[in-house]
């Protein structure tokens, strides 16, 4: 043995090392300079011998350690490239040390990890692809601050995981290491040796790529090289944060669809201005439909490579679609690979095993305290807007995140400090990710699932509120869909169902939706309707175009293969929809809708207006609940003019009996619904008749009498300015006489008590969950 060499060594740690038990390997296998040269280590389980090959030269390793532990010192003054030569039986491979690269993630990305606020941690955590010095491979980073030691298993060293220790970064507990020679394509898991001795087989948290079998591996993947082509969309994205665009989303799953060709057809063809698509992160099992996400940071390899899911949104963005991906912030599944005790301890869950699990999936709930957790969901989210371009998040089970009592009985939840049910930590993680996700990205759409009665989501951070865009309207589709359950003879003992939705409408910016949550198939939506088939598929019709005709967003999910009578329907219907302003201008504004027939409860009829500033843009619809068609039906109208009926829901070319309106109806001066004007229309049974409504034209005589009347006031006015400089111009030439004035006190002014109107406050009418 080589005294000089053995000298050089801290035993301590080599054991430690040996032993399983070693955070900081890079100090101690680094390569060190001494005053005899330069000490090169390395602990490779199962070695026959060891060599480091240098500047074409080859020094022998001197075995160390039984375990597998070489070191040589070689005969130089400077750390040179080298390479060490591994021989195991009859195999023999070269590859570089680990520890002779220095950490990638800086002192300053450590300290914004651990304070909550490093957005792009998913650049740095995780499996990612990198060349450093010349030398190709991958860096590898995990959290994991109470472990005793982190190491790499994968493909890549035969699955021995204590050959290849993970360095410790002392602030924050992240383990990281950049291991040479590692390609796209490696299969791996960290070996995680907890307190007590216990070594845990953990998924990547922040991996970039999965096996879809739980228990299966991550995998390396390159996520930052794909070549977009959609920039076009990108610059214009920013349009939404207005508020005043229409939005008309598709909601589906990946797995209806062959191809993603087929589904860019399919929307483009139905002109939806957005897909919802349902969990795309690699999820534990299908029965959930994808809402147990285990791989936040991977697309699930159900539905082909990460690069095939950013070539989909690509092509969705080119054909002018945006992407809404549901997303479950709320909690996690519960599985030996997964999130759950990550590190040995309570790492991503609720600290207190009571108010860790959900009451209702039996998943475990985030830890909204710890900073670090809250990077992790806050960079999740940053992630999936930057890295694949989605445009929107659909927040799953945000009431579960909001109320620490949610499904729990009295006496089983502890209160927050001011003694109520308010979660406090999930409240500021809301504020502070929708706060930095809008910043980064305008544009993005955020949208809460919660069906309770939190008061104002909606509304800006700016005035303490969580800052979404939009909310589900639960409480508009389960009051639609009761209503429509009736038969039409008894839908006037339930019209309040109907309409009392216009009285919560502009408390939050709501999102309808008539998707697959609600409703079904649409063999599904068709069971919950009474009637013939013919009476069922009208209901249908008009539960879409009622929809569409509501102020707020539009959501629904029609079968693909749905008849082709009814793909026209939809098709014509998002073509009305985007074609008039009226239809979503003013959706968050009282001035943007008027009732017409708000009490027409017998006939089991409604109708109102659209609005926008302009009176040329208003849209005039009227819908029919009950069973049977009206041939004369009065309704009022705004303005004298001409009213052109531009959509029927039971046009033939829909699968309707055809009761249209096919010509212009002229108002006449016939009162109706409290207005001077009025028009008489076919209302087909089951379904919904929409006019445009054209202001009838002033005659030439008015108007040129208002024209005259116009020049007399200019003229009036410029004689009074003129008159007015005349006077100025006096007083500056000829001063006033000075002459003595009594001040008198001036009269008491009677007291007036002034009263300003309040508005009513808002309420939130959505049905309770």
């Amino acid at each position: 043995m080589n005294e000089k060499l053995y000298g050089y060594m801290n035993w301590p740690r080599i054991e430690a090392i040996v032993y399983g038990e070693e955070t900081a390997p890079r100090d101690v296998m680094g390569p060190r300079i001494t005053p005899d040269g330069v000490l090169i280590q390395g602990f490779f389980p199962g070695a026959d011998g060891v060599s480091v090959i240098s500047e074409n030269k080859t020094y022998v390793c001197e075995k160390e350690d039984e375990a597998g532990y070489f070191a040589v010192l070689l005969p130089v003054h400077k750390v040179p490239k080298y390479k060490f030569s591994i021989k195991t039986g009859e195999i023999e491979t070269e590859s570089y040390d680990p520890y002779a690269f220095p950490c990638q993630i800086t002192e300053e990305e450590e300290k914004q990890f651990c304070a909550g606020v490093y957005y792009e941690a998913y650049k740095k955590l995780g499996a990612h692809p990198m060349e450093i010095n010349g030398v190709k491979g991958t860096l590898f980073a995990v959290w994991a601050p109470n472990a005793i030691s982190v190491n790499i298993a994968g493909d890549f060293n035969e699955w021995i995981g204590r050959a290849t220790i993970m360095h410790r970064m002392p602030m924050s507990g992240i383990f990281e290491l950049f291991v040479p020679g590692v390609e796209v394509g490696t299969h791996y898991k960290y070996e995680i040796k907890v307190k007590g001795g216990e070594v845990l087989l953990k998924a990547d948290p922040y991996g970039n790529s999965a096996d879809h079998d739980p228990e299966g591996a991550s995998v390396v993947s390159d996520v930052s090289d794909f070549q977009w082509n959609d920039g076009d969309w990108m610059k214009e994205r920013s349009r939404f944060d207005d508020r005043k665009q229409p939005v008309s989303i598709y909601e589906t799953s990946l797995e209806e669809w062959k191809t993603g060709e087929e589904l860019v057809e399919f929307l483009a063809e139905e002109d939806y201005t957005h897909v919802e698509l349902h969990p795309v992160m690699e999820y534990l099992d299908d029965i959930t439909g994808g809402y147990s996400t285990y791989g936040y940071y991977a697309p699930t390899s159900r539905f082909g490579t990460p690069k095939d899911f950013q070539k989909l949104v690509d092509e969705l963005h080119q054909a002018g679609i945006g992407v809404i991906l549901d997303w479950t912030p709320a909690q996690f599944p519960r599985y030996a690979s997964g999130l759950e005790r990550f590190d040995g301890t309570p790492l991503y869950e609720k600290q207190n095993p009571a108010e860790a699990v959900h009451p209702f999936w039996g998943t475990l709930l985030y830890n909204y305290a710890s900073p670090m957790v809250k990077d992790f969901l806050i960079a999740n989210a940053c992630f999936w807007t930057e890295v694949y371009h989605v445009d929107g998040l659909r927040m799953d089970d945000v009431d579960a995140m909001l109320y620490l009592d949610y499904g729990r009985n009295p006496g089983v939840w502890t209160p927050n400090i001011y003694g109520t049910n308010e979660n406090l930590d999930a409240l500021e993680f809301l504020k502070h990710l929708n706060s930095v996700i809008k910043q980064r990205n305008p544009g993005i759409l955020l949208i809460a699932q919660e069906d309770g009665l939190w008061p104002e989501l909606t509304d800006s951070v700016v005035n303490d509120h969580l800052g979404f865009d939009y909310k589900w309207s639960g409480g508009w589709t389960k009051d639609l869909l009761e209503y429509l359950s009736k038969d039409p003879i008894e839908r006037k003992n339930y019209h309040d169902q109907l309409t009392v939705s216009l009285l919560y409408a502009y408390c939050e910016h709501y999102i309808l939706t008539l998707g697959t949550r609600d409703v079904g198939t649409l063999k599904d939506f068709a069971e919950k309707l009474p009637g013939t088939e013919a009476q069922k598929s009208a209901q249908i019709r008009e539960a879409y175009a009622y929809m569409m005709l509501h102020p707020g967003c539009k959501m629904m999910a029609p079968d693909k293969d749905m008849p082709k009578e009814l793909e026209v329907f939809v098709k014509d219907l998002n073509n009305m929809y985007l074609a008039h302003p009226a239809l979503y201008q003013m959706d968050d504004e009282y001035d943007g809708f008027e009732w017409v027939q708000l009490m027409k409860y017998e006939e089991n009829v409604i109708a109102f207006m659209r609005k926008t500033e302009k009176p040329e843009e208003t849209i005039l619809a009227v819908c029919n609940f009950a069973a049977i068609p009206y041939e004369n039906y009065q309704v009022g109208v705004p303005f004298a003019g001409k009213y052109k009926e531009i959509f029927n829901s039971d046009d033939k070319k829909y699968g309707g009996e055809g009761v249209v309106n096919g010509r212009v109806k002229v108002a006449k001066k016939a009162e109706c619904d409290e207005r001077e004007y009025s028009i008489t229309v076919k209302l087909p049974a089951l379904g919904v008749a929409i006019f445009t409504c054209t202001p009838e034209e002033e005659p030439k005589e008015e108007k040129a009498a208002e024209g005259q009347i116009k020049k007399s006031i200019t003229k009036a006015r410029t004689v009074r300015k003129a008159a007015a400089k005349t006077k100025a111009d006096v007083k500056t030439v000829v001063k006033p006489a000075t002459k003595k004035v009594t001040k008198r006190a001036p009269k008491e002014a009677p007291k007036v008590t002034k009263t300003t109107p309040q508005k009513p406050a808002k309420k939130d009418l959505t049905e309770n969950k």
